[in-house]
């Protein structure tokens, strides 16, 4: 690699995965010889990387925390991800960072060359937010405190209010921080239950490391995202709703597919769709998306609450100023 600040950028990215690298492998891996190694950490170091090294024969290098944040040195695939995890993250659902998120892409742009600044702004130009959901926030700093015990596998101590408002002290072994949808969920073995819980994050508070280290259990399914929704699947929910729709079933179930439920065809131009709801809101939303006749077949608390939207609606849309 004859550039010498891609070179440094390559023997960057190496040591950042937090692995110790011997002396002759990093060198084979640049390209260079071991002289030009030790040169190439040396600027490392000038720039406030704190590279640690050994020698000898199994002598290498290996990149350890330091005390300030020195200056980030990023590929072009990189710099462009940052961008648009900064960007999502500005309207996303944890609380407190959209202005900070915000902050940071602006100097993220500011410093990129004009080519990967062209990428973020097409990018930006040509993408169609959703609408932001009404999910709940959660604070940013429970989630790094959650995460740092999941790393550490240190068990946790925090508050809890349950589904039924049931307000309670759990002392867990956290395992993996899983966002679904507009929520965060923390997958933990509960010690003093014996088993493996899912905890909604915006329901958590007060979160303390206790100090006390544990060795990781296996988890009772392939992987954390499966196991939350295996959990939630499990839950039992408010309302049962059955509805008949004028539309073909794969029409209904290409909608609802994100939600759950099932659809049952009648025939090729109409179906049942059936579903476990614990509000009606966004339901109204999906009825009146898809577009065609409807009959609600149960329960009656969902005919009242469509009857009581419609009145709403209509008293907008007639009322003059």
């Amino acid at each position: 690699m004859a550039n010498t600040s891609a070179r440094m950028l390559r023997l960057l990215s190496l040591l950042q995965t937090h692995r110790y690298w011997p002396g002759t492998e990093l060198a084979e891996r640049l390209e260079v010889s071991e002289r030009t190694l030790r040169r190439d950490v040396d600027r490392l170091r000038e720039l406030g990387y704190q590279v640690d090294a050994s020698r000898g024969v199994a002598g290498g290098y290996q990149l350890q925390s330091g005390a300030t944040m020195p200056p980030l040195l990023l590929d072009d695939e990189e710099a462009v991800a940052i961008a648009v995890g900064l960007r999502a993250a500005a309207s996303g659902s944890v609380q407190g960072i959209e202005d900070t998120s915000l902050r940071a892409l602006t100097k993220v742009i500011q410093v990129m060359p004009p080519r990967l600044r062209g990428r973020v702004g097409a990018l930006r130009e040509f993408t169609v937010p959703a609408p932001p959901g009404k999910g709940p926030k959660v604070d940013a700093v429970v989630l790094t405190v959650l995460a740092q015990a999941c790393r550490d596998e240190e068990r946790l101590r925090f508050s809890y209010t349950a589904r039924g408002g049931e307000r309670t002290t759990r002392l867990v072994e956290p395992y993996r921080l899983v966002p679904l949808g507009r929520k965060w969920y923390l997958v933990a073995y509960d010690v003093e239950r014996g088993d493996w819980r899912t905890f909604r994050v915006d329901r958590l508070t007060e979160p303390q490391a206790t100090g006390a280290r544990f060795r990781q259990r296996e988890l009772p399914a392939a992987d954390a995202a499966e196991f939350v929704q295996q959990q939630l699947q499990s839950i039992p929910l408010r309302h049962h709703v059955k509805v008949t729709i004028q539309l073909p079933a794969a029409e209904v179930e290409k909608a609802t597919a994100y939600a759950g439920g099932s659809v049952e065809p009648i025939d090729e131009t109409s179906c049942v769709l059936i579903m476990q709801v614990d509000e009606f809101d966004w339901l109204v939303l999906v009825l009146a998306a898809l577009g065609g006749e409807f009959r609600v077949d149960q329960p009656a608390e969902f005919r009242d609450y469509l009857r009581d939207t419609a009145e709403l609606l209509l008293r907008g849309a007639t009322a003059t100023s």
